[in-house]
């Protein structure tokens, strides 16, 4: 399953998990604004970021 990470590896910035993030194959885990400014290339393992899915609460789940 994936890591949902809650907040972005650079800024700091809470990371919901049905908010925009983006991430590399290790799930290394980076805002929009942070993954913008570092042309999309994760800082620890060189992948490439993208968009991370979201995931939203089962029916009848809090």
């Amino acid at each position: 399953m994936l890591d949902m990470k809650p907040a972005c590896e650079k800024c700091g910035k809470a990371l919901g998990h049905e908010d925009a993030a983006r991430i590399c194959s290790y799930e290394c885990t980076f805002c929009p604004d942070c993954a913008e400014a570092m042309a999309s290339q994760c800082p620890n393992c060189g992948g490439e970021l993208l968009t991370r899915p979201k995931r939203r609460a089962r029916p009848g789940k809090s």
